[in-house]
């Protein structure tokens, strides 16, 4: 058995096969027989594998001090934007309780000025020489 390395131009990528070389009787010639073991990491050179087994997991690394300070950081960070958010939201519902309370003072003065109007209307009727 043996590993042989394939640069596939289309992907840029380079696999590595596991090939078994064997005899064909029937056509009297050397066949192989050929399994993908992975590609080939264009930086470090390793093989990565593929396929079902895929990439084993790395355990992730133990927190070191400059990890924990790093992470609670983010975390102060993190309740510093929650806190922000929910005085936003506290503002936004009182500016959408007082966009209401207007929008119905709006249609009160549309109200009152259409009442006018017909009053104006009926004033110019009778009298005839007030102008709308």
């Amino acid at each position: 058995m043996a590993l042989i390395r394939q640069y596939h131009k289309d992907t840029d990528t380079t696999y590595v096969y596991e090939s078994e070389s064997y005899w064909d009787p029937e056509r009297k010639q050397s066949r192989s027989k050929r399994k993908v073991v992975g590609k080939v990491d264009p930086e470090t050179g390793e093989i990565i594998p593929t396929g079902k087994r895929g990439r084993k997991k790395q355990a992730p690394a133990p927190a070191t001090g400059a990890d924990s300070a790093e992470i609670q950081r983010i975390t102060d960070l993190y309740e510093k934007a929650n806190k922000t958010i929910a005085a936003k939201d506290q503002t936004i519902s009182s500016q959408k309780a007082d966009i209401a309370s207007l929008k119905n003072e709006l249609a009160s003065l549309r109200e009152q000025n259409k009442t006018l109007r017909n009053a104006l209307k009926k004033i110019n009727t009778i009298s005839g020489d007030l102008p709308l």
